[in-house]
């Protein structure tokens, strides 16, 4: 038996209250050098209960042997393309069992052929074949990672609702360069299946609505008064209200197609009557988008022409304040969160705004920090509640942030339940 395969604990039996007792992981393997920590990764999924089927790419074999993960998982490992003959497709059957694909190491190859459509191994062909969610765990040189068509692949992944990319982290690499581009810990990988499979149903047959984007108020038939929002932070949220079995509507200045209803939205008035006619049926409100302040009183017909003038005037009114407004109207059993982008005063503002507003929730982000906020991936954020409690977020993806903020709206969700079943139980 190979040493990665002699872990004194080895064949400790799986007890009957464990995390991933009954969940089905499809465990993919690629070609580089962190390979060798898919065994550490597939003991401790097998020993949080889960039923562990590796598919390791050719290259991948070239780093560590189908034997030891085998040994491992206690099921067959999967190489190649055409497999024993039988007569179901391996890659079909395959992507039918499999409840979540994690793929450790995720080298630049593969993240490649994914965010294509690529299929030209066991891999990618399954991954292309399943609609399970699929977490990705990058490992590879630093300059790989921030090679332009690296980052566009892992852009388009990072937008299709199915995909979660596990940033790496920085340190020294096996090729002895420095920077980022280490595959994060076996642990936080571990933990991130834990969190994405025991968070699947958290929100099932609950009405969230969710806004994103930033709204534009027209001043002529070709400008507008807008502002900087990309809508990324509000379509985040929405697919990972869907993932977690939410009914999810998502009104949007930006358009996505999805599979869960869009409504498409221009202005602030066209927002606030499209979540208006949803807010009663929901159990959720995530109110992300960035809805103008102000609306110029007059939208003239045609084209407002240069003139000699230095001059242009413009007469603005306040458009009506959506979140404060529906504040003011929630239920009881309602969840409502806002967002709160602020250039100073970051938690003195959104702590005003979360009281003012009558909000449950408020996220905060700071946004003259580079390189996070409006149209980036990324954010760093502060959580606020209205019982007082307060929470950093550091830099790390958006989807992220939306799914560390689902699991607050679950708890309310699953509290406000609680609350109602014992009254009635009274």
């Amino acid at each position: 038996m190979s040493k990665e395969a002699s872990s004194p604990d080895l064949f400790e039996d799986i007890s009957e209250d464990l995390p991933l007792k009954n969940r089905t992981v499809i465990l993919g393997v690629t070609g580089g050098i962190a390979a060798y920590k898919a065994c550490d990764i597939a003991s401790k999924l097998r020993k949080a209960g889960a039923d562990v089927h590796a598919v390791l790419t050719p290259n991948a074999a070239e780093f560590i042997t189908p034997l030891s993960l085998q040994t491992l998982t206690r099921n067959p490992v999967h190489v190649h393309q055409y497999g024993d003959g039988q007569w179901k497709p391996e890659h079909i059957e395959l992507a039918q069992k499999a409840e979540l694909i994690l793929i450790a190491p995720a080298t630049a190859n593969t993240i490649a052929k994914l965010a294509t459509g690529i299929c030209d191994d066991l891999l990618t062909t399954m991954v292309l074949a399943s609609q399970s969610q699929v977490v990705l765990a990058p490992a590879m040189n630093p300059v790989m990672l921030d090679h332009p068509a690296t980052q566009y692949n892992l852009g388009i992944l990072q937008h299709r609702f199915r995909y979660e990319i596990i940033p790496p982290d920085v340190g020294e690499l096996a090729c002895g360069d420095w920077g980022p581009g280490k595959m994060t810990s076996v642990e936080a990988i571990v933990q991130n299946v834990i969190s994405r499979l025991q968070s699947r149903t958290s929100l099932s047959g609950k009405q969230i609505l969710v806004t994103a984007g930033g709204t534009r108020e027209p001043i002529d038939p070709v400008r507008f008064i807008g502002n900087r929002s990309s809508g990324k932070m509000g379509i985040a949220v929405a697919d990972a209200a869907y993932a977690r079995g939410a009914e999810v509507t998502l009104v949007s200045t930006v358009h996505v197609e999805r599979n869960y209803p869009v409504v498409v939205v221009e202005t602030a008035q066209e927002m606030q009557d499209a979540v208006e006619s949803e807010f009663d049926g929901c159990d959720g409100l995530v109110m992300t988008a960035a809805v103008a302040d102000y609306r110029p009183i007059v939208v003239a017909q045609q084209k407002i022409k240069k003139t000699e003038s230095e001059d242009l005037v413009l007469e603005l009114t306040k458009n009506p304040d959506i979140l404060d407004l529906l504040g003011r109207v929630k239920r009881k059993d309602q969840v409502i969160c806002g967002f709160a982008a602020e250039s100073e005063g970051l938690l003195n503002n959104a702590q005003q705004k979360l009281k003012r507003k009558h909000l449950d929730v408020i996220v905060g982000n700071d946004i003259t920090v580079p390189d996070i906020g409006f149209g980036s991936d990324y954010n760093a954020v502060v959580i606020l509640t209205a019982e007082g409690q307060r929470e950093n977020l550091p830099r790390m993806p958006k989807r992220a942030i939306a799914d560390h903020l689902l699991d607050m709206v679950a708890q309310r969700l699953d509290a406000i339940a609680l609350k109602k079943s014992a009254a009635v139980s009274k």
